[in-house]
Order: structure tokens, then C-alpha cells, then sequence
């Protein structure tokens, strides 16, 4: 079975129906049935709260809950202990904003999200920004020369969500070490779309959301192997040890970053996607999307009015601009012909400066696309183009 043959899903996904080419999956994935039901199934007849009751559904419920941990960190190779729920990436990197204890100077880089550079600087952290190579990476060589020991962090997206370039994780870690600061690394694009190891990458912090790994909206997290260290964000009720109008002691890690009731039904979920996508394999959905970024880079390439951003091997992302054509115009057309794509600056203002446009149209693919979904792209760029010469 060839990987287009194994790799199309479509029926599995109850809002793709009706010929819909949905091209905007590095803005939020569609939810496979198995992850609906098992959201369904914990709304309903499983539900209940946890950590609290003293009921035996209460305390099923809360053995569902700490199991969702368990799978989630397994996803990216860590432990239970070492993974906090959070409502999302956004929520993972402002915790490690604000409760990390060496504040300093971050080192982010050119192409990051907004939810990678608005949480340093509203927590107070001195900024300093890392520019790419000519094709679009974030460049270590000048990441090198720039790190002083006055940095106490670097955070840096795995994977671009505007470029699809990938991140040398590895090599990054090491220059962070090398100075003596931390790693962040940005996870939400690299999740869905390749094997991540966190022990293998030697990053400090890894924040990934569900909602763009087939999973529910309103949840993410943030593994890492410095919980112990970071005092707690918010206050509130599970996040304690005691509690006294004098002092309060705090819960271990991670109860002690989960304050109030936790999103129950959305960690079940983000534990079905998780298991969904590893049914079928990283790899093999890596390699699905390669063939399909190259399938569509090699129809705009000829193009003459076409402009590619990023590199030729990006991961499950192309952005790309069309001459006299604004992209919420292209989207718009786009949309009269089925196809959904992403038209913006995609939370990437600074990036978009960078490149010299003020947005970019962008098809992102998941393991449900193929190339009819291409195709109808094509077919929807050729009408804009005639529209609008």
C-alpha cells in the first residue's frame, strides 16, 4: 500500500463532508471520530469531576484524567510527572514567561508566533531576536555568536507555522547549554507532523496545543524537566498543599500549575488524538505531507507571478503570494471553490516585515489531505489570476 493510499482519511473526519478541501490544518486540525467520541463519551455517560470525589465515578474519572497525562507525555517521550495541562500553548509559554526564576534576556528569532514573543515582553524579559538564512531557517550560526551568558533563555519555534521550516532542535539545545540557558521550544507545528523525542532533543521546555494535533480546542501542555524549580502562576483550588489565611504550601508539580478545575473532557480527548495519531504512525504522516508540499510547490513554481516563501522541504506548509492578488482576496475566491485556505499575517507580524508583504496566503496540509485537494487549489489560484488580470 503506497502512502497516499494509506494516508487518505477523509471519512474518518465527520467535517470534511461535502468535497470540502480544507487547506488550513496548521490553523486548527480537523477531529477524527474516535477523537469525538471518546470527548462525547466523557461529557456524558464516564463524566464527573476529579481529584475530589470520593465516588467510585469520581474516581474513575480521575484514574481517565491522570491516564490522559500519562499518554500525552508519552507522545513526546516524557513522564506523567513532568507534563502540566494547560489551555494551551499560548498558556505554556506565559507560564514559563512568568514563573521561570531567572529572568534575563530570551533569544527568540525572526519567525516567531506572537504567543512566542508578547509573553516575554509583557513578563518583563529583555528581547533579542535571531535572524534567518536566506531560505527561511532561524539561523544558529548567528544564534552562536549572539548568546551570552546573560541569556537565560531561548525560545524558538520546532517548526515554523508560516514557513514549515524546521528547527536543528538539537543543535539549538546545545548552544542554549553552552551559555547556560534554557530551550523553549514552540511544538505546535511539529506535534502533528514528525516524531518528537523531548529526552532525544535535550530541550528544557516543549509547549504543544491539542486543537492542531486532531484534538479538542481549550487545552495544551507543557512538558518539562524543571517543574520542580518554578513556583506556581495562578492560585486557586488543586494546586495546594494547605492552605491558611497565613501562608499556603503548594501541591508537587504539576498539580501546582493546574489551578481550579482542570479542563477534564478536552484531556481525554487530547489523549484519544494522541493515540489516533500514533496508530498511524509519525513517520508515515511526515512523509504523506513531504509528498504533497512537493507536489504543490512543484505546480506554483511555474507560475511567474507566484512567489514561494520558505524552504523546499518545509513541513506541511506553504505560503506563498500571487502578484496584484491580495491574499484575502485569493481566500476569498478560494472559498466559492471549496477550498479553505489561511490568508494573513498568521500571528507572524514581525516575520511578514521581514519578508516585505503584509500577509501571505498559506495551504497547510494534514494526514487527511491529498492531492485533490491540490488540484482544486490550482484550479482556484488560475480563477483569481484570470479574475484579476
Amino acid at each position: 500500500m503506497n502512502v497516499m493510499t494509506a494516508m487518505t482519511r477523509k471519512d474518518e473526519f465527520p467535517g470534511l463532508a461535502g468535497g470540502w478541501h480544507y487547506l488550513d490544518t496548521a490553523a486548527t486540525a480537523q477531529k477524527p471520530r474516535g477523537v469525538i467520541d471518546a470527548t462525547v463519551r466523557a461529557m456524558g455517560a464516564d463524566y464527573a469531576t476529579v481529584h475530589r470525589g470520593v465516588y467510585a465515578r469520581s474516581a474513575q474519572m480521575t484514574l481517565g484524567y491522570e491516564a490522559a497525562r500519562r499518554r500525552v507525555a508519552a507522545f513526546v517521550g516524557g513522564r506523567e510527572e513532568e507534563l502540566v495541562f494547560t489551555r494551551g500553548a499560548t498558556e505554556a509559554i506565559n507560564l514559563v514567561a512568568y514563573s521561570y526564576p531567572r529572568k534575563g534576556r530570551v533569544l527568540l528569532s525572526v519567525l516567531e508566533h506572537h504567543s512566542n514573543i508578547v509573553p516575554w515582553q509583557l513578563a518583563g524579559w529583555q528581547v533579542d531576536v535571531c535572524p534567518l538564512t536566506p531560505d527561511g531557517r532561524i539561523d544558529l550560526d548567528a544564534a552562536e555568536a549572539m548568546l551570552t551568558p546573560e541569556h537565560t533563555m531561548v525560545a524558538f519555534a520546532h517548526v515554523s507555522n508560516v514557513l514549515g521550516s524546521v528547527l536543528d532542535a538539537k543543535r539549538a539545545a546545545e548552544l542554549a547549554h553552552a551559555v547556560g540557558a534554557k530551550l523553549l521550544l514552540d511544538g505546535c507545528q511539529a506535534v502533528p507532523r514528525m516524531p518528537v523525542d523531548v529526552a532525544a532533543l535535550d530541550c528544557d521546555f516543549y509547549a504543544f496545543s491539542a486543537h492542531k494535533l486532531y484534538g479538542p480546542t481549550g487545552i495544551g501542555a507543557l512538558w518539562s524537566k524543571h517543574l520542580d524549580a518554578m513556583p506556581p502562576w495562578q492560585g486557586g483550588g488543586s494546586m495546594i498543599d494547605r492552605v491558611t489565611f497565613a501562608e499556603t504550601t503548594y501541591a508537587a508539580p504539576p498539580q501546582r500549575f493546574e489551578a481550579g478545575t482542570p479542563a477534564i473532557i478536552e484531556a481525554i480527548g487530547f489523549a484519544a488524538a494522541c493515540d489516533y495519531v500514533s496508530g498511524i504512525g509519525l513517520e508515515a504522516i511526515h512523509a504523506h505531507e513531504a509528498d504533497l508540499v512537493r507536489h504543490l510547490r512543484d505546480a506554483l513554481r511555474p507560475m511567474n507571478d507566484v512567489t514561494l516563501f520558505g524552504p523546499d522541504e518545509s513541513a506541511g506548509i506553504v505560503s506563498f503570494s500571487v502578484d496584484e492578488i491580495h491574499p484575502h482576496d485569493l481566500g476569498t475566491i478560494l472559498d466559492e471553490e471549496n477550498v479553505a485556505i489561511r490568508a494573513g499575517h498568521h500571528c507572524a507580524q514581525p516575520l511578514m516585515e521581514h519578508l516585505g508583504v503584509p500577509a501571505t496566503a498559506r495551504a497547510s496540509f494534514g494526514l487527511y489531505s491529498d492531492h485533490t485537494d491540490i488540484d482544486a487549489l490550482i484550479r482556484g489560484i488560475e480563477r483569481a489570476r484570470r479574475i484579476f488580470s
